[in-house]
């Protein structure tokens, strides 16, 4: 196969929250040639080198200062679709958007998707998304039937549940460490409808809010919750559940209708007026401590009774989607997403201290998420059987070292309720916390396939620096 391998310069990248900055050389091959050609590049000139899809990490996952960067963009086709048995083989950087549409007139859902679409499979995989049905369906990578990759030494690899299955564990949340993705192979979760049944309710507190989501997650497809991280005082931890299923065969009087890509689109305009392209414009007076707390204040009472409707699969899932651009309403300083995965014995106490913390030090979240999780047997897992809770801080140039320090004391409270982290989110993490989580044992065999898969130490990244830098190989 013949290609030509882009090279675009030495320019500066951000992280999706823009609170990272860093440039580096940015290739954009267009197939695995052009990795090889990359890879060889790279060793010649002392360089190292970082996988990038869409960019949608809030982390330094995708960032690499002063090296390589492959944006897998162009690696974007789906190899193969079997619409009898739902089984795709895909490029890494064919994005949820590409697989859902392809496969959804079809009959075909995603099993596990994140809150937007534009994230490319090579970057899901490498992070091992989870979504709203974690409990249910577990991590992306549960539904990899095989995958190819490969190495910095050129070797190509075929990996699945029982070939090569460390690599396939170890790959699988390696944030593309060990190999680069070339193609992957999924199964697909049969629909026999564009809808879903949701129904939404309010939780006065923490403590009901995380008795309800453990309570309601066995019990439907999909469960995810919103908490409102500025409520004070008996309020503390309040929000509001979401569930949503699958309707039966036969319970969707015309599925034609709602299988078809273009019911499944959403509005470009707010009540059919406004671009939501200009929606983060207005959305910035209000990101700050006093207009978050009226705007959650006003969410939770509108919130009130029990609510049940339908709703398409696209805007369940992808709320992240629905105002392009949002994370710009944060402004020039970006964002930090900081998400802990605790034990459901533990969630109470450690998030109760972690959102007292927060108001303490005038940082409160403007935005907490919270879903069920269940453990899973990849070598870098951040799950538990518990629950996970995602919170948003704005950074400026006054903050930024307060709530680093912060979320430094958050990492405390979550190592001694027995919690872990996800590689996807948090920046503020480092390789102590990260030895101390994953357990020496767990980063010795991690550090051992690094060595035998990347002898040369080509694949590093700002984040593998931060997490591993203890670790390097020498």
């Amino acid at each position: 196969m013949n290609s030509k391998l882009t090279y675009e310069k030495f320019l500066p990248l951000q992280n999706f929250g823009h609170s990272l900055r860093t440039p580096a050389y940015l290739f954009r091959p267009q197939a695995a040639e052009d990795i090889l050609t990359v890879f060889k590049l790279a060793k010649e000139n002392g360089l190292t080198v970082t996988a990038r899809g869409a960019g949608r990490s809030y982390n330094d996952a995708a960032l690499n200062g002063g090296g390589i960067i492959l944006d897998l963009q162009r690696m974007n086709h789906i190899l193969a679709w079997d619409p009898a048995s739902g089984s795709v083989t895909v490029e890494p950087g064919v994005t949820l958007c590409q697989l859902w549409q392809t496969t959804l007139p079809d009959g075909w859902w995603p099993p596990v998707v994140s809150g937007t679409m534009t994230t490319t499979l090579g970057g899901c995989l490498g992070a091992n998304i989870h979504g709203k049905n974690n409990f249910r369906m577990g991590t992306l990578g549960e539904h990899v039937t095989e995958f190819t990759a490969l190495l910095p030494t050129g070797a190509q690899v075929n990996c699945s549940p029982k070939r090569n299955g460390d690599l396939f564990r170890a790959m699988i949340g390696g944030l593309g460490m060990l190999g680069i993705f070339t193609s992957i192979t999924l199964q697909m979760k049969r629909v026999h409808s564009g809808l879903l049944n949701v129904r939404a309710w309010n939780v006065p507190d923490l403590e009901t809010h995380l008795k309800q989501l453990e309570a309601a997650a066995p019990e439907h497809n999909y469960t995810v919750g919103w908490l409102d991280a500025t409520a004070r005082g008996r309020r503390l931890g309040r929000g509001q559940l979401h569930t949503a299923d699958y309707l039966s065969e036969g319970e969707d009087p015309d599925p034609a209708r709602s299988l078809r890509v273009e019911y499944q689109t959403l509005p470009d305009k707010f009540f059919g007026i406004l671009p939501k392209t200009l929606l983060h414009f207005f959305m910035a007076p209000f990101v700050n401590n006093p207009g978050v707390r009226a705007v959650n204040t006003a969410k939770y009472i509108l919130g009130a009774g029990n609510k049940a409707y339908r709703q398409s699969h696209a805007a369940f899932h992808f709320l992240l989607d629905y105002v392009p651009n949002w994370e710009l309403a944060y402004g020039r300083g970006g964002l930090i997403q900081y998400q802990s995965f605790l034990p459901k014995e533990t969630a109470l106490e450690a998030w109760t201290r972690m959102l007292l913390l927060a108001q303490k030090r005038g940082l409160p979240s403007y935005l907490g998420v919270t879903k069920r999780h269940r453990p899973d047997g990849f070598l870098l897992s951040y799950a538990v059987d518990g629950f996970s809770l995602a919170l948003d801080f704005k950074v400026t140039a006054a903050n930024r070292a307060r709530l680093a320090q912060m979320l430094g004391e958050f990492d405390e409270i979550v190592l001694e309720a027995g919690g872990r982290f996800y590689f996807a989110k948090n920046s503020e993490t480092g390789a102590e916390t990260t030895r101390r989580f994953l357990g020496e044992e767990t980063v010795a065999r991690f550090h051992a396939l690094k060595k035998r898969c990347d002898p040369n130490n080509l694949l590093e990244s700002d984040l593998y620096r931060r997490l591993f830098s203890a670790y390097t190989n020498t």
